[in-house]
């Protein structure tokens, strides 16, 4: 499935829309009624006024949030094509620097909310089993359901690595039979209950807020929001399959998911006296509704369709990662490409993480109401942030009035949602908000951490390439030193005034000079575009000395590699640079030589050591340097692990460390005179 194939509004490209796109908010009907149900007590305090009114509220939440803010806004503040928080905060960033706070935050909770919905999506359709005769003992053992979500999300994380593309291509079928069967079967149970119609009067959603028979008050709007945690996934997935395929299917997905919210109402309508069922507790309306003779298929799709919704999570965590290293919120990790997809990416770090934090939630909470009590909470703060880029999107275009609107109405609905989310905390909320917490401070560490290291260390570091320029050409031209290298290479950010750190140079000079025919200086600079990818060469008046700008999406690779040896190849055709014609190697005719890469890893010494620095400023360079530490080498990152790599260690300071206590105390004991013999002579004769 290349991604040019599914851009365009095509029938092929709105099936491949269904799977990619709306696995986790196609999945809210297995678990959504069930948690109103579980607010009100039992069924029998479901009454009609109260189910109306819930329905009511879903279809307007999903009318809001999902179709007016995501679907006619959000996605048309596309990044060349791209979508998702962290392409929205690129396009406006230059707006305030407060706003990378605003991405950070989203993003965080984005990943850490996204936890739950693997599990609570498998495990809603595997206790399906739980009403189906001759599967009692899915009942009489509780166990049995967390242990098979639990063996079918490790093989589902198991087969990342392998690449899903053959997989990927059944999820748009499977979705659209599982669209159009639970749409039918909500609207053959509306027949029984007509009067659910009524929910799509706004006057119902509000009166059942302040109804005596809603117990919950308010709060009852933490179970509604988890019909609309999904619509966030629109605008992530966008550059997946473009905008006007969403455009198309979106109003076929509002159709379905309303209709069988409606037949759901109906049935619970029609059942919520029985005397079967109107003491009952965790009752799901879902599987209810289906006749017994279907229940066992019901149950399979739902399954596919929830193993779908978990599976576009996990890409979709993959890719908002990437996207988070691209803009230097993360630090580096290993990123695979196990297909011919070229969007498909897999990043083993995350997937495992992914895997113990979900896995713990299915085993610490077991059940899935358990799991609904704590879904949504983090996903709300998300959409709040959102909400603010938007604004700030807004104001770009000169929509001044919209932008007001926008951030007042949504900002005040949202607001509402968080609020009535926050009972959520004590039910297992406070896990997402815990990893939230956790990945954000990692995100402020490693972004933060380094401007700070570069307050302290940019002026003395930096020198001119410049004032180089002649060693590095004498260097080159020494046959009195061993060749180091034909082509030497230094990942180096040199600035437009062409500085450089000292380290470099003094890895080429003062350490056993390093002679090279050619110096390369490489610096890689991301951009806000997703896949841009182009390059300018300036040679500083030499033959032998290259500093290369090379301009990288926040979407593409950063395997240097794969740039490299075509800008040196172009370079040559063009007789920029003198042929290489290497003595030895399998290419016959070969004009590029031989390369060494040369690797800087950062080190420091007690932060204590520096006085003048603030305790903020410690907090934030040594965790960044601590995640430096655990995280894949730049070897690795830039994809040099099967070249010929140099690794070198520096100190993260340039300016040594001092210790104000030692320094005095050298001075005081200089300040004493020092004993002459003479007098100590007197005191020994005094003695004798």
């Amino acid at each position: 499935m290349e991604k040019q194939q599914v851009q365009s509004r095509t029938l092929f490209g709105m099936l491949i829309t269904l799977g990619v796109v709306y696995g986790d908010i196609g999945t809210s009907p297995l678990y959504v009624m069930n948690a109103i149900i579980n607010d009100a007590g039992t069924l029998q305090h479901a009454t009609p006024d109260y189910v109306i009114g819930c329905v009511s509220l879903i279809f307007w939440t999903l009318m809001l949030i999902t179709t007016i803010k995501y679907v006619l806004i959000a996605l048309r503040a596309d990044n060349h094509h791209e979508g998702g928080i962290f392409a929205l905060y690129a396009l406006v960033r230059h707006r305030a620097k407060w706003l990378i706070i605003v991405a950070l935050i989203g993003g965080a909770a984005l990943l850490a909310d996204g936890t739950l919905t693997p599990a609570v999506t498998v495990t809603s359709a595997v206790e399906g089993l739980r009403g189906i005769p001759g599967m009692t003992s899915f009942s009489q053992y509780p166990w049995l359901v967390p242990l098979t979500v639990t063996g079918i999300l490790v093989v589902l994380f198991m087969i990342q690595g392998f690449g899903t593309a053959m997989i990927g291509r059944s999820f748009g079928p499977m979705m659209l039979l599982w669209f159009t069967g639970i749409g039918v079967l909500g609207a053959v149970n509306i027949a029984q209950a007509p009067g659910i119609l009524k929910a799509f009067s706004p006057i119902y959603a509000i009166q059942v807020l302040f109804s005596p028979t809603n117990k919950m008050g308010i709060f009852i709007l933490g179970s509604v929001f988890l019909a609309t945690t999904g619509a966030e996934a629109l605008y992530s997935d966008m550059g997946h399959v473009g905008k006007a395929n969403i455009d198309a299917t979106w109003p076929f997905v509002y159709l379905t998911l309303i209709l069988n919210y409606l037949g759901q109402g109906a049935w619970i309508i029609q059942h919520y006296q029985d005397a079967a069922y109107r003491n009952t507790t965790n009752l799901n309306p879902f599987y209810e509704m289906i006749p017994a003779e279907l229940r066992v298929a019901a149950i399979v799709i739902a399954t596919l369709a929830a193993i779908i919704a978990s599976q576009a999570l996990i890409t979709g965590s993959y890719t908002l990662v990437d996207e988070a290293i691209g803009l230097k919120f993360l630090p580096r990790m290993v990123i695979k490409h196990p297909s011919q997809v070229r969007s498909q990416i897999y990043i083993g770090t995350i997937n495992w993480l992914l895997c113990a934090v979900t896995l713990t939630i299915v085993w610490l909470f077991q059940t899935s109401a358990h799991m609904e009590a704590a879904y949504g909470l983090a996903i709300t703060i998300t959409m709040l942030m959102t909400t603010i880029l938007l604004t700030q999107w807004v104001l770009t275009k000169g929509h001044r009035g919209l932008a007001l609107t926008l951030g007042i109405g949504f900002g005040t609905l949202e607001t509402i949602f968080f609020a009535a989310s926050l009972t959520k905390f004590i039910h297992g909320g406070y896990l997402t908000l815990g990893l939230t917490l956790l990945i954000f401070l990692v995100m402020v560490a490693w972004y933060f951490g380094n401007l700070r290291r570069l307050r302290y260390n940019q002026d003395e570091e930096l020198v001119s390439l410049l004032d180089y320029r002649q060693q590095l050409i004498q260097l080159s031209h020494d046959d009195g030193i061993p060749l180091f290298a034909t082509n030497l290479v230094y990942l180096a950010k040199v600035d437009k005034q062409y500085r450089l750190k000292r380290t470099i140079l003094y890895s080429i000079l003062d350490k056993r000079p390093k002679r090279a025919k050619v110096y390369w200086f490489i610096t890689i600079n991301e951009t806000n575009q997703p896949y841009d990818c182009n390059y300018t060469v300036d040679m500083l008046g030499t033959r032998n000395i290259v500093e290369v700008q090379l301009n990288l999406g926040f979407k593409k690779s950063q395997h240097v590699t794969i740039y490299l040896r075509e800008i040196v190849t172009h370079l040559i055709a063009n007789r920029i640079i003198d042929p290489q014609h290497p003595h030895f190697g399998t290419e016959k005719n070969s004009q590029v030589g031989d390369f060494k890469f040369v690797v800087q890893n950062q080190q420091i010494m007690d932060l204590a050591s520096y006085p003048a620095m603030r305790q903020l400023d410690r907090f934030l360079i040594g965790g960044r340097v601590l995640l430096q530490d655990i995280t894949p080498s730049p070897a690795i990152w830039y994809g040099l692990e099967f070249s010929d790599v140099l690794e070198e260690t520096i100190p993260l300071f340039t300016i040594p460390a001092t210790d104000i206590t030692l320094t005095n105390q050298a001075v005081r004991h200089q300040m004493r005179p020092p004993k002459t013999s003479k007098p100590r002579k007197k005191k020994l004769t005094k003695k004798s």
